[in-house]
């Protein structure tokens, strides 16, 4: 029982503050690690989800108090993004694992190596996409990662992170930091609220993994803010590469 429960912290501390980094990714290391100590896939899609919110927590306390969000595109993510987390979620455990997680790892493995061949991708802050026809096709992008977000299992902070640097021509520390707070606390809410009414959830491993989750958050959001552009570029091309291969072999080496 210490074993597991020191396991558990050291994993996703470190999972976590890769995460708050890169803008996503923290069930690259977290929800393998749950579902390698036994739990059941939805039990420990469940778990992480909840715990992921801490993530959001402690990430929020850093750039709220350092960076300067806006509250009308705040907003904006979040009404075009949560009604597709409760989609997802809801859809969940109805939807087949195998092609749903090898089409996402190919895709997440895609975005890194787009990123990693435009060496100045998200490297300045220059608006663009504001005007009306911009805003519902940017919008209805957020709605799609939502569902996304809500129905599978990992990397699709990463997703939003390159959408609002690559559509809406953020920088990468601002669309991590858009991605930390919107994403990890109010979008992970609502995904973890819906699957915790349909399944069961491990409450005994969740102390752990919530401090471990809080701490790794505000972590990597201070590393992130005070290193800059290009390190979040690299973490995120990291992460993302990583997260999208973990996906396609598990399917491979579960078949």
């Amino acid at each position: 029982m210490i074993f597991e429960q020191l396991l558990l912290a050291v994993i996703s501390l470190l999972a976590n503050t890769l995460s708050s980094l890169a803008g996503g990714g923290a069930g690259l290391l977290q929800l393998p690690a749950l579902l390698f100590l036994g739990l059941p896939f939805p039990v420990a899609l469940a778990t992480h989800k909840i715990a992921s919110v801490f993530l959001g927590v402690g990430a929020s306390l850093n750039h709220w108090q350092n960076s300067k969000l806006s509250i009308w595109f705040s907003l904006f993510i979040l009404a075009t993004g949560l009604p597709g987390v409760i989609i997802g979620a809801s859809w969940i455990l109805n939807v087949p694992e195998r092609p749903a997680n090898i089409a996402l790892g190919v895709l997440t493995i895609g975005l890194a190596l787009y990123s990693f061949f435009k060496p100045e991708l998200g490297q300045t802050h220059h608006d663009k996409h504001r005007d009306l026809t911009g805003m519902l096709l940017g919008g209805a992008g957020l709605l799609f990662i939502g569902i996304l977000n809500g129905s599978l299992t990992s990397g699709t902070g990463l997703f939003v992170t390159i959408w609002l640097v690559r559509w809406f021509g953020l920088d990468y520390k601002q669309a991590v930091a858009y991605t930390l707070v919107l994403v990890g606390l109010f979008w992970n809410g609502s995904g973890a609220l819906t699957l915790a009414l349909q399944t069961e959830v491990k409450w005994s491993w969740l102390p752990v993994l919530i401090a471990a989750s809080f701490v790794g958050g505000y972590l990597g959001a201070h590393w992130g803010r005070i290193k800059g552009n290009q390190l979040i570029k690299r973490a995120f091309e990291v992460i993302t590469f990583l997260t999208g291969l973990s996906l396609i072999l598990k399917v491979i080496y579960s078949a």
